[in-house]
């Protein structure tokens, strides 16, 4: 049977496939930002890990930042703490970091395609 583009795209992106488990997947870029980056970074720094190529990983500052300005401190206490823990993250893991002040900061999904970012296929 033909497969879907889905499948084909799947299918070229499989490293390792065990039976009965979830595969794993060979992801072309990756793009960060401050909400659910922390864990992340956690996890590695719990395990003793790095990231594996930080020259394919991109963070930005997205969900918390202010629509007025480009203050750290003006979307409130718990938006600022995970703006600053994605700055000190990016530092210690070496991820390049599009900040307030970065001309490509934006919202993840967009800016990442804006810079051509992510691969085809």
């Amino acid at each position: 049977m033909a497969k879907t583009l889905y499948e084909k795209l799947f299918d070229a992106h499989v490293v390792y496939e065990a039976q009965n488990e979830t595969p794993l997947l060979y992801i072309d870029r990756h793009l960060v930002h401050e909400v659910t980056s922390p864990q992340a970074f956690d996890g590695l720094r719990a395990h003793g890990r790095q990231v594996r190529q930080p020259g394919k990983t991109f963070a930005t500052m997205d969900h918390n930042v202010s629509t007025q300005t480009k203050d750290i401190n003006a979307s409130g206490e718990m938006a600022r703490i995970q703006m600053q823990e994605l700055i000190k993250n990016c530092k210690e893991f070496g991820v390049e970091l599009y900040d307030l002040n970065h001309p490509y900061q934006g919202i993840v999904h967009v800016m990442g395609p804006e810079q051509g970012l992510p691969c085809r296929g």
